[in-house]
């Protein structure tokens, strides 16, 4: 690995650290934990304790597959794939602003929706650059689909 790749590498796991941190303001310091413990949750829901690892594994991979892709720029199909990595990193904090931070289900639904979309857009993008990264991108797309159902259970049992 060059100077060049290990500075993304390096890039890669900050943006992935600095999404979690983010993102879990609203959960940890504005007490979404707290509330979410309020709502009527489907027989589905795993507990609390489960988020933590679960997020800090996805997001480890997560990091890699967006740096084997970003190793291929210029590459347009690497440029496609770095944008909406991207995009779909700011979504992925931003539906916690929504559903914890603002505690909107309705809206967390629709946004977490919109994320979805994005988070497949990106292992499609990701496939045609390197497979491994698509790969290591499947669990948080599986993730993110048992997060919808999640939210969707969550919107449903209270109205």
């Amino acid at each position: 690995m060059d100077k060049n790749g290990i500075y993304r590498l390096i890039i890669s796991l900050a943006l992935s650290v600095a999404a979690a941190v983010i993102g879990s303001i609203p959960i940890s310091l504005g007490g979404g934990v707290a509330w979410q413990d309020t709502l009527h949750k489907p027989f589905y829901a795993p507990p609390n304790w489960l988020f933590g690892p679960a997020w800090t594994v996805l997001f480890l991979l997560m990091a890699i597959a967006f740096y084997l892709v970003w190793e291929k720029w210029p590459e347009k199909n690497a440029k496609t794939g770095v944008y909406l990595y991207l995009a779909q990193l700011v979504l992925n904090v931003l539906w916690n602003y929504v559903f914890f931070g603002a505690r909107l289900i309705l809206p967390g639904l629709a946004e977490i929706l919109i994320l979805l979309v994005f988070v497949a857009a990106t292992v499609y993008a990701f496939y045609r650059v390197d497979r491994r990264a698509a790969w290591l991108m499947a669990p948080y797309l599986l993730w993110i689909c048992f997060a919808t159902a999640l939210n969707v259970g969550i919107w449903l049992l209270n109205p």
